[in-house]
């Protein structure tokens, strides 16, 4: 192995924990010493070991004179846990591989200048490109202080996400369908808007053969149309944060804790102060499940970074689509985005794909 398959075993080993970490990027980390792995760590979870840590106690006094690969720059402050840095020049490492530098202002460079002051030798950049897409969504988190969006869809081969009565079970297979709750463990929160509420009465939850993570569950409500009734209201699985026009919070939905309503006022950019308001409260990532009016309303604001978007081997002829505009009359105008990957799943294609703010800016 080489350096770059050190440090691609690190990139795999961060992904383990993807979507279990937020606020905090994901990192993984391989301590090697005379061409021998002799340690390697994850960072599971926000206030718990980083990755260096653990691959540092692993590898034990075989750390001395060792060279260490770290997806992300070693931390240089002390936090919910003590100083990387710290770690990695006690335990008598000789080299550090470091693929991407952490733009957080608690980092950004102090510790790649504290452990070359110690003496350590630091190479930066390497495989940096791959681990700096896999942290996108941190990235994107720290530099625009707003989550980082992907839209998720399922529609038939002619692109309709429900008949124009607004029927829309099932249109995909049920593989699909178990893919998706996959994507809801890895996310922060999930987003619809009141007609989905209305329509299909979701509980918005993850359910996975071993459980999964559920994310909080964001209704976008403007007039406070959401029943009592709503499964997100009466179910307590995950916290239900309903956003609403100020002249319109008046109404008392549930005594649950679970269940917040946040005002927004008049005249402000409804979607763009929900994403800075979910910021503050830490949603890294967010996955948004429409409808159709929800994703267009992205997709026009440029606030949508990604796209998974499942197709049923079906054809309706009418209803809704993904994204509606009259306003664009040329394909000149049309929304551009970058495809990641096609897969089938079971009856069904999936295609992954980026907008033009996807990916790492």
């Amino acid at each position: 192995m080489d350096h770059d398959d050190y440090m691609k075993l690190a990139i795999d080993l961060a992904k383990l924990a993807e979507g279990q970490t937020s606020p905090n990027p994901i990192v993984g980390a391989v301590c090697v010493k005379n061409g021998q792995i002799v340690g390697t760590g994850t960072h599971m979870q926000a206030g718990t070991p980083h990755a260096e840590v653990h691959a540092l106690n692993m590898a034990g006094l075989n750390a001395i004179d060792a060279d260490l690969y770290v997806t992300l720059e070693p931390c240089a402050h002390d936090g919910k846990t003590p100083a990387c840095t710290e770690k990695i020049i006690a335990s008598g490492i000789r080299r550090v591989f470091i693929a991407s530098n952490d733009p957080n202002p608690a980092v950004n460079g102090k510790g790649i200048r504290f452990l070359r002051a110690a003496g350590i030798e630091v190479i930066t950049d390497l495989c940096k490109e791959e681990a700096d897409f896999s942290n996108r969504a941190f990235f994107h988190f720290i530099q625009h202080q707003k989550p980082y969006v992907t839209l998720k869809a399922a529609t038939t081969l002619d692109g309709r996400l429900a008949t124009q009565n607004g029927n829309s079970k099932w249109i995909t297979s049920e593989s699909s369908r178990q893919n998706v709750h996959t994507l809801r463990h890895t996310h922060d929160a999930i987003l619809v808007g009141v007609n989905t509420i209305l329509h299909d009465n979701p509980f918005l939850t993850t359910r996975l053969p071993h459980g999964g993570k559920n994310p909080k569950r964001i209704i976008l409500d403007r007039h406070l149309r959401t029943p009592k009734t709503a499964n997100v209201l009466q179910d307590e699985a995950a916290e239900t944060i309903i956003f609403a026009l100020e002249s319109d919070k008046s109404r008392t939905f549930s005594d649950s804790p679970y269940v917040h309503i946040e005002a927004i006022p008049e005249h402000t950019d409804f979607l763009d102060e929900v994403l800075t308001r979910l910021a503050k409260r830490g949603i890294v990532t967010l996955l948004v499940e429409g409808g159709s009016q929800v994703h267009t309303s992205f997709i026009q604001s440029r606030l949508a970074n990604e796209l998974y978007l499942y197709m049923a081997p079906k054809l309706v002829g009418n209803g809704p689509s993904l994204f509606m505009d009259s306003s664009r009359s040329t394909i000149a105008e049309s929304e551009p985005l970058r495809i990641l990957d096609v897969k089938q799943i079971g009856e069904d294609i999936r295609i992954h794909a980026l907008f033009p703010t996807g990916g790492v800016s």
